[in-house]
């Protein structure tokens, strides 16, 4: 019998890639539960709300009405008019509708941004700790990941002289996530001036600004890198409906930039999916129109668990932890755990933590390994406060017993 997987040769892009950690966590977390065991997971970047009863009703009207068909590949212009005013309303920023284009998913439109951009040997700049999927993106493309490690003392944010300090004559593209995934760091508006002043002196380095979590701010002021005048022919911002609308299961995203960028992801996209799911289109519309108040909701109830769990990891020793601005996550830095014990298991890494943690105390969280922040595990705070205090007590103890 031949074996298929000694056999196979592979796209060597494929063979560079690594699975996603934070995918891989929940399905042994899930697994773990169907074995029995009480699994406190903190692992999904996902809220636990439910979709907005209006953006529901849209999508229930929209298959009464048979709008069950095909759509335009970069989306229907209704959508694109709604995501353009919906940027210049809480962005400022303008694009026509054909400098938008719907995805399935703002991954989908990360990676149309990678793919369109870059090319074999090109490099791109990627602060860490970082969303686990971009490396393995720029991978598939053929170009290059570089790390920017930005300190635990910096809040996890990329300095301007560590920024111009990396880019050679290869970079292409400067990936920005704020609010970030894993940190939940929010880059201040004069943060992102000083980014763009050094990028004014490199004109072949584009920048792929993923804002996904726009909504999901606290005390700081968002702000769109695209509104900086020098920035925003060379700025592709990548936003969605997943997070601020919890409609993460209905798929839907989008990408705006120049238009020739624009035409040739469109160009990409209708070669590998087509446009979205006319019915999610719809929902997406009522999304874009249905006012703030039901993200006033959940912000509100996402910064009363992240002040819980800030408070109480902090009072975990040798735990250090900026408090983030923004998304639904902490990044502690735990390096000083490494090389403790248990009596049992050693801890060398932000993967042997976690694995510790899953599988003697019930706790699912991400290694910061995945996310290039080693000394640092991610923990997901979109669950309620009945699971937080459960997670707490669980890693009260973990944390107790390794020294």
């Amino acid at each position: 019998m031949i074996n298929v997987a000694e056999q196979t040769r592979f796209n060597p892009n494929v063979e560079r890639m690594k699975p996603s950690a934070t995918l891989a966590v929940s399905a042994r977390a899930t697994e773990l539960k169907r074995e029995g065991r009480p699994i406190v997971s903190l692992s999904a970047g996902e809220p636990d709300f439910d979709t907005p009863k209006a953006i529901r009703v849209a999508a229930i009207d929209a298959v009464n009405q048979g709008f069950t068909h095909y759509t335009v590949n970069a989306g229907t212009l209704e959508l694109r008019e709604a995501i353009s005013e919906n940027l210049q309303r809480t962005c400022g920023l303008s694009y026509r509708p054909d400098q938008i284009l719907c995805s399935n998913g703002a991954k989908q439109s990360v990676a149309l941004t990678i793919f369109t951009l870059c090319r074999p040997g090109d490099e791109v700049l990627i602060p860490a700790p970082y969303w686990v999927s971009y490396p393995e993106m720029v991978r598939m493309a053929g170009a290059e990941p570089v790390e920017v490690i930005a300190s635990v003392e910096d809040e996890y944010k990329l300095h301007p002289d560590q920024l111009e300090a990396a880019i050679t004559d290869r970079t292409r593209l400067l990936i920005l996530c704020s609010p970030s995934n894993p940190t939940g760091a929010v880059y201040t508006p004069e943060e992102l001036d000083e980014i763009a002043r050094v990028l004014e002196r490199h004109e072949q380095v584009y920048v792929l600004s993923d804002e996904i979590y726009q909504h999901i701010v606290y005390d700081a002021e968002f702000s769109a890198f695209a509104t900086r005048p020098s920035m925003y022919e060379r700025t592709i911002t990548v936003n969605g409906f997943s997070k601020g609308y919890a409609m993460t299961g209905w798929r839907l995203g989008y990408l705006a930039g120049p238009q020739p960028i624009v035409a040739a992801a469109g160009k990409v996209q209708g070669q590998f999916t087509s446009a979205p799911s006319s019915i999610t289109q719809k929902a997406g519309v009522a999304a874009m129109k249905m006012g703030d108040e039901e993200i006033r909701r959940m912000v509100t109830a996402f910064r009363e668990r992240r002040d819980y769990l800030h408070a109480e990891l902090q009072k975990i020793p040798g735990i250090v932890c900026p408090k983030p601005e923004g998304a639904f996550y902490l990044f502690p830095d735990v390096s000083a755990y490494f090389g403790s014990s248990d009596g049992e298991r050693r801890i060398e890494n932000s993967s042997d933590l976690c694995l510790y943690m899953m599988e003697e105390h019930n706790v699912a969280m991400v290694p910061g390994d995945a996310f290039g922040g080693r000394s640092g595990v991610r923990l997901s705070y979109a669950a309620s406060m009945d699971t937080l205090r459960q997670a707490v007590a669980n890693l009260q103890r973990g944390f107790a017993r390794l020294h």
